[in-house]
C-alpha cells in the first residue's frame, strides 16, 4: 500500500489488502500520460480537484452519456455506462491530482466520503431513473477501492474491503446534452494532504509556478 496510507488510523480487518492499480489495470481503466494530464492552472475557471488539510479532497463533476434518460431500460443502461465512464476520468484525475508531485498515489486513499449524481432527466417526476444510473458511477468506485457491489463481491461482500462505497444523493430533472454529472469527496491520511499543500498547493491542475516545480522530476 502507499506509505501514508500504511501509517493511517484504520482497523486492520479494513484496511486493503490489494494494489489498487491492479484493479485499475484489470478494469481496462486509461491513466493517460503525466503530459498530457498534469497542466497549468492558468486561465481556469473552476478547479478539477481541491485538496483540505484534514485530508478530505474534493473532485468536480465529469458529464457522461450522450442522452437525457427515462425508464427505458436501454436508455438507463446507457446511463448507467456514462456514469462509468464519468467515474473513470475523476479516478483519472484523482491518480494525477496525488501523483503527480510523487507525494502519494491512489494507493493512499482512505475511503470515499460522499457522491452526488445529478442525472438529466427533463420534467423530474415523469423518471425514477436517478438511482440506478448513478449506480453506475458509485460501483465503479466499489471496484476499484473495495465495496460490496464491486465487479470483485461474492455475495455482498468484496473481499478487498469497502474503501470504495460512500454516501450518496442521486437526482433527476436537470436539463442538458449529456445523461449525468456526478462528483465525489474521497478522504486521505491528514499527512499526506499537508505534504501535497506544502510541495504544491491545495488545488488541480497546477498553478503555473507550481507546474515548473513538478516538471523537472518527470523530465519535462
Amino acid at each position: 500500500m502507499g506509505r501514508h496510507y500504511d501509517e493511517a488510523a484504520i482497523p486492520d480487518a479494513m484496511r486493503r489488502n490489494f494494489d489498487v492499480y491492479d484493479r485499475i489495470k484489470s478494469l481496462g481503466i486509461e491513466l493517460g500520460t503525466f503530459q498530457e494530464n498534469v497542466v497549468s492552472l492558468a486561465g481556469a475557471g473552476i478547479a478539477a480537484a481541491v485538496f483540505q488539510e484534514s485530508g478530505l479532497v474534493y473532485l468536480s463533476g465529469s458529464s457522461g452519456g450522450t442522452y437525457p434518460m427515462n425508464d427505458d431500460e436501454d436508455r438507463i443502461r446507457h446511463g448507467q455506462q456514462g456514469a462509468q465512464d464519468a467515474a473513470d476520468e475523476q479516478i483519472k484525475r484523482l491518480h494525477w491530482a496525488l501523483s503527480c508531485g510523487d507525494e502519494g498515489d491512489l494507493n493512499d486513499v482512505l475511503y470515499t466520503v460522499k457522491a452526488l449524481g445529478m442525472v438529466v432527466s427533463p420534467g423530474g417526476g415523469g423518471t425514477s431513473a436517478g438511482p440506478p444510473v448513478t449506480n453506475g458511477f458509485s460501483f465503479r468506485w466499489h471496484s476499484v477501492f473495495g465495496g460490496p457491489r464491486s465487479d470483485y463481491a461474492k455475495d455482498g461482500v468484496d473481499p478487498g474491503g469497502f474503501a470504495g462505497i460512500h454516501a450518496r444523493s442521486a437526482i433527476g430533472g436537470f436539463d442538458g446534452r449529456f445523461s449525468i454529472e456526478p462528483e465525489i469527496i474521497l478522504a486521505i491520511p491528514a499527512t499526506l494532504a499537508r505534504e501535497i499543500i506544502g510541495n504544491r498547493g491545495w488545488v488541480f491542475p497546477l498553478p503555473p509556478a507550481m507546474l515548473d516545480k513538478v516538471k523537472p522530476s518527470r523530465g519535462g
